[in-house]
């Protein structure tokens, strides 16, 4: 108890430090291209498009088809991409498009003068256009890399095979599932976050098979390593292989890494960036994703969510994660972290239907949620966080290349997300919201789930045996 509380001291100096830092306190520099602004644009329809169902090879790779198929999962109008003659007359009207959703049908533009906007209503194709991002008078940069180890120090060699994150991984049941063989060989895994400093450098992460990396925020960074380290502590809960010092939940898994957060404003177009990059996810065939993010509060009231908004099917972000499971893909997202905060409710999109949503619990039996965990329901009354796992804290591996300690429901969602893959592993023609339940039915609170608790710490190790009685 004492070396808790220690711990949650130390974090909360280094978290209110951090705060007098930035970004009051820090340096800040003119944003240079403002004035700009971010409109989303619906369009009615796809009509004119080239593309066909019949066809889905022109717009999704073979991987992506075939999980569709092992799932017998029929494409729909949602998975044809944006119609090309659409954007070719966006783009007449002097319109810059800088994205694309193909599942909502719609476009993201970028333009120097709003009153633009005006003009791409009138044209009749278009259903709506809102304002989801304005240039912010002045940023604090963020691409920078920072100093790192190239080994772990000797003192986190530990007598178990996993060293530092047994405790993590044994409380899920995950070690038995890698007895088994299974570390999540074939299985693709997305990484939704807004950094991934140093990952590039640092040994450690060098052995993790990555697929390749996309940054979806516009401007786009100069290097997605060079931002922050929190995408890096959530790919080390799952990637990492160093024996007796740090070992991932999913080890031998693929990962592709995306960069949809943006981390110099706090705006509506990140519902979008988020977007495209989970259809990015989805068209190269990542099995599931893993989305440490989640929102409420904008830097524009006008914005923001309020609490009605979580119904799962209102949130622009949270309707694009409820298709998600019909696309064959399972996504992992966490909770939040504003149960000591005001707000206390999980944001978007974890209250989205058919996915799992995190909580985090402590590290010491018997596992009490962490007080900065979000709580639910969601709007419409299903059971809110879903599952939890350890957070408070967990064991990670930072952009320095060290081993510690963090808190949040950031990292026990990798937790949860890397073990589903292995337990995917062993029956891949499961349809993506048979494994989400499964999962939820072998938590320790199944019998009575609740919206603090959700249906509690699951046993993957039990999920094994009941997928293969």
């Amino acid at each position: 108890m004492q070396r808790r509380l220690i711990l949650f001291i130390t974090i909360l100096l280094t978290t209110l430090l951090k705060a007098a830092n930035t970004p009051e306190m820090a340096e800040r520099i003119k944003y240079k291209q403002a004035p700009a602004f971010i409109y989303r644009v619906t369009l009615a329809d796809k009509k004119g498009t080239p593309y066909s169902l019949h066809h889905p090879s022109r717009f999704l790779s073979r991987r992506s088809i075939e999980r569709r198929k092992r799932q017998h999962l029929p494409l729909d109008s949602t998975d044809l991409p944006v119609s090309p003659s659409y954007e070719r007359q966006i783009k007449a009207s002097g319109a810059t498009i800088i994205g694309r959703s193909r599942w909502q049908n719609t476009l993201l533009v970028w333009l120097k003068d709003s009153s633009h906007i005006a003009q791409l209503r009138t044209l009749p194709f278009v259903k709506a256009c809102r304002m989801v991002w304005q240039a912010p008078d002045s940023i604090t940069p963020s691409a920078e890399r920072t100093k790192y180890h190239d080994h772990f120090e000797e003192h986190h060699k530990g007598d178990q095979l996993y060293g530092q994150s047994f405790h993590q991984i044994e409380s899920l049941g995950g070690n038995r599932l890698h007895e088994e063989g299974l570390r999540g060989e074939g299985m693709m895994i997305a990484i939704l976050d807004g950094g991934f400093n140093n990952v590039d450098r640092i040994p450690a992460f060098s052995h993790i098979d990555i697929c390749g990396s996309r940054d979806f925020v516009r401007p786009a960074s100069p290097s997605i390593f060079a931002e922050t380290d929190h995408g890096t502590k959530v790919l080390s809960a799952m990637g990492i292989d160093e024996p007796f010092y740090f070992v991932g939940t999913a080890p031998h898994a693929s990962y592709w890494l995306l960069r949809c957060e943006d981390q110099q404003s706090e705006q509506e177009v990140e519902e979008d960036y988020w977007t495209m990059a989970a259809e990015f996810a989805d068209s190269v065939g990542c099995d599931l994703i893993n989305s440490s993010l989640g929102y409420s509060k904008y830097d524009h009231p006008q914005m923001s969510h309020p609490l009605w908004h979580l119904n799962g099917h209102t949130a622009f972000i949270s309707r694009s994660a409820s298709l998600l499971a019909s696309k064959g893909i399972v996504l992992v997202n966490s909770a939040g972290n504003s149960g000591m905060g005001p707000w206390k409710k999980i944001g978007v999109p974890a209250d989205a239907d058919n996915i799992l949503t995190v909580g985090a619990v402590t590290d010491e039996e018997p596992h009490a949620i962490a007080p900065f965990s979000s709580i639910g329901p969601s709007q419409d009354g299903r059971i809110k966080p879903d599952v939890v796992a350890i957070g408070a804290p967990a064991f990670l591996v930072n952009g320095r290349g060290v081993i510690m300690e963090d808190m949040g429901t950031s990292f026990s969602a990798p937790l949860i997300c890397g073990l589903a893959a292995c337990l995917w592993q062993s029956k891949p023609d499961m349809p993506a919201t048979t494994l989400i339940e499964l999962i939820r039915q072998t938590g320790n609170n199944s019998e009575h789930p609740d919206n603090i608790y959700g249906y509690g710490l699951p046993d993957f190790w039990k999920a094994y045996q009941a997928a293969h009685p």
